[in-house]
C-alpha cells in the first residue's frame, strides 16, 4: 500500500468545506462511475470473491502470506464459507480508495470495520455492525504538549492533528469545531509515527485500538493516557464498523447478513473479536444499533 512522503503537506496545509457532523469524508466526497456488481449466484458459481482491506490492525489486514486477518477478514472468512464462497481474494488498499473501489468494481465488498455514517450509507451497503469501538490519541512520548483530548485541538492554536485520510474522525474533529488548518491528513496508519517524530503534527487521532497497537510500536510515542472521549451533542462518540458492499449487491449483503446474525451470538465470534482486543464493553455495544438506524441522518 502507498503511503504519502512524509514532509510533503505542510502541517496546516488541509483546506475543504466544513461539513457538518457525520457527513461524506473528505476523500469520500467524489463520486465515480458505478459497475455492476457481481450478483451472490455469480460469486457462489466461481467460488471466489474480492474482498479489500486497509492493512489495519486489528480490523482488516494482510498477513506476510496475503492473507486477510483481524476482525473483519476473520469473521468475513466464516460467513463466507458458509455462504459457499470458499475462495477470497484479499486486496489491500488505502482506507480513503474502500469505497470508490466497490463504486469501480475493483472488489467485491470491504473487511476493513468501517464505521457505519449516513454519508456513506449513500454511495455504498453496508451489513449489520460487526463491532463497535472508540476514540484514542497518540502523541509523542511523556506528552510535552500535554495533548488531553480531541477538544484541545479547538481550544489552542498551537497544536495540529494528524488523521487518516478519508477516517470518520475527520468529520468527529469538524464537529467539534476543529479546524481544517489544524488537521494534516496522512494516506495510512503506518504513517502515524513518523509523522508525530519528524514534528508534522503533535498528535494521531483514530480509534482507541488503532491507536494502542501504534503506542506498542515505538518507545517515542505513546498513547494519552486520561484521555477525555469526544463528545457530541452531549454524546460520548462510538463507531460501529461492518462489511461495506456496492450498492447494488443487496442479495449478497442480505444473504450475508443472515448468517452474520446467526454468528454474532457464538462463542466463536466473542473469541474472534477479544483476540483482537476488542473489550467486553466494545462487543455488548456491537448490538446497541441497527445499520438502519447508523444510517439516518442525525436530527
Amino acid at each position: 500500500m502507498d503511503e504519502m512522503e512524509i514532509g510533503a503537506t505542510p502541517r496546516g496545509a488541509l483546506t475543504g468545506t466544513r461539513l457538518a457532523w457525520l457527513a461524506v469524508p473528505l476523500a469520500l466526497t467524489l463520486t465515480a462511475p458505478t459497475a455492476l456488481a457481481a450478483s451472490l449466484e455469480e460469486l457462489r458459481q466461481q467460488g471466489s470473491i474480492r474482498v479489500a482491506v486497509a492493512n489495519e490492525v486489528p480490523y482488516g489486514y494482510l498477513d506476510d502470506e496475503d492473507q486477510g486477518q483481524g476482525a473483519g477478514p476473520e469473521v468475513a472468512r466464516h460467513v463466507l464459507d458458509e455462504l459457499g464462497i470458499d475462495d477470497i481474494e484479499w486486496v489491500a488498499t488505502s482506507f480513503g480508495d474502500l469505497i470508490p473501489g466497490l463504486e469501480e468494481g475493483r472488489f467485491d465488498m470491504a473487511a476493513a470495520e468501517m464505521a457505519i455514517r449516513p454519508g456513506r450509507c449513500e454511495r455504498v451497503l453496508f451489513s449489520t455492525p460487526n463491532t463497535s469501538y472508540g476514540e484514542g490519541l497518540l502523541v509523542r512520548a511523556t506528552n510535552p504538549l500535554d495533548i488531553r483530548g480531541y477538544e484541545d485541538f479547538a481550544r489552542r492554536d498551537d497544536i495540529d492533528v494528524a488523521v487518516l485520510q478519508g477516517a470518520s474522525q475527520v468529520d468527529i474533529l469538524r464537529s467539534l469545531d476543529v479546524p481544517d488548518t489544524r488537521m494534516i491528513e496522512i494516506e495510512s496508519n503506518d504513517a502515524a509515527i513518523e509523522t508525530l517524530l519528524a514534528d508534522h503534527a503533535d498528535a494521531y487521532a483514530g480509534t482507541g485500538l488503532t491507536v494502542s497497537r501504534l503506542g506498542e510500536q515505538s518507545p517515542d510515542v505513546e498513547v494519552v493516557a486520561g484521555f477525555e472521549d469526544p463528545k457530541v451533542d452531549g454524546e460520548i462518540v462510538r463507531s460501529w464498523g461492518g462489511f461495506t458492499f456496492p450498492d447494488d449487491a443487496e442479495t449478497l449483503r442480505d444473504a450475508f447478513n443472515e448468517v452474520l446474525t446467526a454468528y454474532r451470538h457464538t462463542p466463536e465470534w466473542e473469541e474472534t473479536l477479544t483476540h483482537h482486543g476488542f473489550t467486553q464493553d466494545d462487543i455488548l455495544n456491537a448490538f446497541r444499533f441497527e445499520t438502519e438506524k447508523l444510517c439516518s441522518p442525525q436530527e
